[in-house]
């Protein structure tokens, strides 16, 4: 008999939006080889793995290059999938062991409230303007270092949306990503971002919800206000919901099942 593998569509309200991941849960621990390539296999942003222990489950996540050390649509996808699967009971939260720490998630209407470390950022005094300029193919108001990645406020929603990204330089950038952000033109949300991160092997990706660890501080203290909505401006884009709570935030998205298959 096969084993069972889960694609979910997370931030995402209906199929073939947001961000898919793919959801694997083991009965016990597989080699990082194998886990590696069974991620290069489903060729996703991100595949989960999980393996229930004393105090829910250890959980890791790859790209189809890397394992990564936080991931925020994917955890989505988990949470989403042990509720479906009633691994979890819908007023249970789940609990999931990581290279980041606990992480934990919560059922809230149709929304999953996730509970995330926040990622600090400052000024970075190593990369050059320009660089990040000719990066983005668009002017840069500044740039910011963040736990993982490079932040860069561009001048409005517009330079986000249309920028084209040059995917050698971004790669170049020593970094494992690049963060475009923006407020909002309209009212339906209040900041608008994209994810760029080829060194992961993810040339960009749908939608991000490490990013917003560090957007969602970054854009409280821009506006002078909390309980924010993001959306992730790409092909297939997303809302994430951000509330911040001292050093962590508070992630909200919704996920939907799209795909269930065995590996043989």
């Amino acid at each position: 008999m096969g084993l069972a593998i889960t694609q979910v569509d997370a931030f995402a309200d209906k199929p073939f939006s947001g961000n898919p991941a793919a959801v694997c849960i083991l009965e016990a621990p597989r080699e990082d080889g194998w886990m590696q390539l069974v991620a290069r296999e489903m060729n996703l942003s991100e595949t989960a793995f999980l393996v229930k222990r004393d105090g829910g489950y250890d959980l890791r996540w790859f790209t189809p290059a890397v394992e990564v050390d936080l991931c925020g649509h994917a955890t989505l996808a988990s949470a989403h999938v042990l509720w479906e699967q009633e691994r979890l009971s819908a007023n249970e939260g789940a609990r999931f062991h990581t290279r980041s720490g606990l992480l934990t998630a919560k059922k809230s209407g149709a929304w999953i409230e996730m509970d995330f470390p926040a990622s600090a950022f400052r000024p970075d005094e190593t990369l050059v303007l320009e660089e990040m300029e000719s990066a983005l193919g668009t002017k840069v108001k500044s740039v910011w270092r963040t736990r993982f990645d490079c932040l860069a406020e561009v001048e409005n929603e517009a330079a986000v949306r249309e920028l084209r990204a040059d995917i050698t330089k971004i790669r170049a950038l020593k970094t494992r990503g690049v963060i475009v952000t923006s407020s909002a033109a309209g009212k339906n949300y209040d900041y608008v971002s994209r994810f760029f991160a080829p060194s992961a092997g993810v040339e960009e990706d749908p939608v991000t919800g490490s990013a917003h660890c560090c957007l969602g501080p970054y854009w409280k203290e821009r506006l002078g206000r909390d309980n924010l909505v993001g959306y992730q401006a790409s092909a297939r884009g997303g809302f994430v919901r951000t509330r911040c709570e001292a050093d962590r935030v508070i992630l909200s998205g919704q996920a939907i099942t799209v795909l269930r298959g065995e590996l043989l």
